[in-house]
């Protein structure tokens, strides 16, 4: 890390941000802050710091298990702890919202790097499948976030209360979540146990199935299969 880094945390102008400059930043903090007591108010799942640290963690992991080089494993990162803080504005938007966040707080510190359009242009790209897939890094961080389902994510402790909401009820269900890269086979594997005596198998899919199709598509853009197990039942 460079000494005369900036006071507000971010990197000297035209260098390399890291996570954890983007994990100090007061600003940044402000928007995920808000964004979590946004989504607690309408009643979301988790999507603060438990769930932004478990997709920067995956996005990362993944993006170096495919052989994406430093750089974009970075950037991978920090779009996935970036991603949803722009819900506090409007959960329809939320992706354009955080995307225009990042760049006003990072604008001048990454002025000249094409690291902040692929940063930028990634957190649009996690939310909705209408958007066209184009980089690498996009890719990554829509299967490190779209696969993060599991019953921690529930904020709700009253079961009457988590069985009366079907996402609640679904994320409550999955008591096991994890997701692997088998380059050899050239896929990307997410394994999931589900409690059926909390739901019904059919109903992960009512509320999954355009989630699990952005992450087949993105592994598709990856060369890679996208390999779904749900109680050791294999669907691909």
């Amino acid at each position: 890390m460079v000494n005369n880094m900036p006071a507000k945390g971010g990197s000297a102008p035209g260098g390399k941000l890291t996570l954890d400059q983007v994990k100090n930043n007061p600003n940044i903090k402000c928007f995920l802050k808000q964004t979590d007591l946004f989504l607690d108010a309408i009643g979301f799942t988790d999507h603060g710091q438990r769930h932004i640290n478990i997709v920067a963690d995956r996005a990362g992991t993944l993006a170096q298990k495919i052989g994406l080089n430093k750089n974009d494993q970075e950037l991978s990162a920090i779009a996935g702890y970036c991603h949803d803080m722009g819900n506090f504005l409007g959960r329809t938007y939320h992706h354009y919202w955080a995307a225009l966040l990042f760049s006003q707080v990072f604008m001048e510190e990454m002025d000249g790097s094409s690291d902040l359009a692929t940063i930028m242009q990634a957190i649009v790209t996690h939310d909705k499948n209408e958007v066209k897939i184009v980089s690498k890094v996009s890719a990554v961080l829509i299967l490190a976030d779209k696969s993060d389902v599991h019953r921690t994510r529930v904020r709700k402790k009253d079961i009457k209360n988590i069985k009366s909401d079907i996402h609640d009820r679904v994320n409550y269900s999955v008591t096991e979540n994890k997701l692997s890269v088998d380059r050899g086979k050239r896929e990307i594997i997410l394994r999931l146990k589900i409690d059926t005596n909390i739901t019904k198998l059919l109903e992960y899919f009512e509320i999954f199935i355009n989630r699990m199709t952005y992450c087949r598509l993105a592994a598709d853009y990856l060369g890679y299969k996208f390999v779904l197990y749900i109680n050791n039942f294999k669907l691909s």
